[in-house]
């Protein structure tokens, strides 16, 4: 337990403002557009699993990318300096800057890549092509209104003007754009030879660039492979 001359002079403490999110109390659309916000923590917590469990080297240069992304906010926000609206009155933050707000710049980095990896990298490779092109609308449209909630959370919340979340907006698009296209152009020819790295074997990172549909590669040789040790089964206990 504390003792009193803990308790007369307490620290200052400070709270781990990258989950910290404040809403006007009783407002239950700040309650919702407040668990919005905190979308760009689970992206990336996504991303960890998927490369711990995964290890495929296009996910982790799309990570690569959204860390840059958030390098880049830092710096234009310690270039440009320009400071949160006065209405908010928040007191955790991460910075007292907001131009550009970070949360619209990595979700529509997150978003815009998103997009180009589903229309460009992925191709058809099945015969449902009607089935396959509804379900990348689908997911597309859900993306965009992501994307429109938690930039707009920002601006309700009064953590950002409009000006900071369309700029952080423009900036993450941007960015996307330019790190997708490095990407295939330039990366993707090199993952083969990265694969291919002792380091690599060891660690069982993996190169599946060369797979037009991950997704159905994946399902149909997991079937594939459980068919057979399914019938293997079935021999033995006869």
């Amino acid at each position: 337990m504390a003792s009193e001359e803990q308790c007369s002079a307490p620290p200052r403490w400070r709270s781990i403002s990258l989950t910290h999110v404040e809403y006007p109390a009783g407002d239950l659309t700040g309650q919702v557009l407040a668990f919005m916000s905190l979308l760009p923590i689970a992206i990336l917590v996504g991303f960890v699993t998927l490369i711990v469990f995964k290890r495929e080297l296009h996910t982790i240069s799309f990570f690569g990318g959204l860390v840059m992304n958030e390098g880049l906010n830092w710096l234009l926000k310690h270039i440009l300096q320009e400071p949160r609206p006065c209405g908010g009155g928040h007191g955790s933050v991460t910075t007292e800057y907001g131009m550009p707000s970070s949360h619209s710049q990595f979700i529509w980095f997150f978003v815009v890549y998103f997009f180009l990896f589903l229309y460009l990298r992925m191709h058809q490779t099945n015969n449902a092509r009607c089935v396959e092109l509804l379900w990348r609308h689908i997911l597309s449209i859900v993306l965009l209104a992501v994307a429109l909630s938690v930039s707009y959370s920002r601006v309700y919340l009064l953590y950002h003007t409009w000006s900071q979340v369309i700029y952080g907006g423009v900036a993450g698009m941007v960015m996307g754009v330019v790190w997708f296209f490095i990407t295939q152009e330039v990366l993707t020819p090199l993952f083969p030879k990265i694969a291919a790295w002792p380091i690599s074997e060891f660690f069982l990172v993996r190169d599946t660039s060369l797979i037009p549909n991950i997704l159905w590669f994946e399902y149909t040789v997991t079937r594939s492979e459980a068919r057979n040790r399914q019938r293997k089964l079935g021999t033995k206990l006869q």
